[in-house]
């Protein structure tokens, strides 16, 4: 899809804001049979899967040629490593370039900011996600923490 602009944002961006807030629906909707086991889980490690804004090292939003936000990509600085965070498109605009654009942005950025690597975590229910991150050059690699306890976790990498 042309017309498709990656913009930085701050984390506390409204647009960026409202995707992440679509994706976490999503996700819920995706993983509901297992989110009682996981926050428990979670609770007992005293781990923390969420997004400290303080790590948040970039913030992407993908707006369409109409100046409406399909979009969200972030980094997290994880040591000589970033993270892919939050990476989301709307449904209406799936398969149209955007996550593609987003990817570079972030691959782009992580670049700029010297990190040797992207790395990343997603879930054995977004297949989609998994094609794309390896259509991308991203393989996969052992899960790292936090998510080890996570059994559906998928993890990858791409060095830069």
């Amino acid at each position: 899809m042309s017309g498709i602009e990656v913009r930085e944002a701050a984390w506390d961006d409204p647009a960026g804001e409202a995707l992440r807030r679509a994706m976490e629906a999503e996700m819920e909707l995706r993983y509901a049979d297992r989110l009682a086991e996981f926050a428990a889980r979670a609770e007992e490690l005293q781990i923390t899967l969420g997004v400290q804004a303080e790590k948040v090292v970039y913030v992407g939003v993908a707006y369409d040629e109409h100046g409406l936000p399909v979009g969200h990509a972030a980094l997290r600085d994880a040591g000589p490593d970033v993270e892919l965070k939050r990476m989301y498109v709307a449904p209406s605009h799936r398969g149209k370039g955007v996550s593609t654009a987003l990817l570079a942005g972030a691959e782009e950025a992580a670049r700029a900011l010297g990190a040797a690597r992207i790395i990343l975590q997603t879930g054995d229910r977004q297949p989609d996600a998994v094609r794309l991150y390896e259509r991308e050059g991203y393989t996969r690699v052992p899960v790292f923490a936090p998510y080890e306890w996570l059994t559906f976790s998928i993890c990858m990498e791409k060095p830069l």
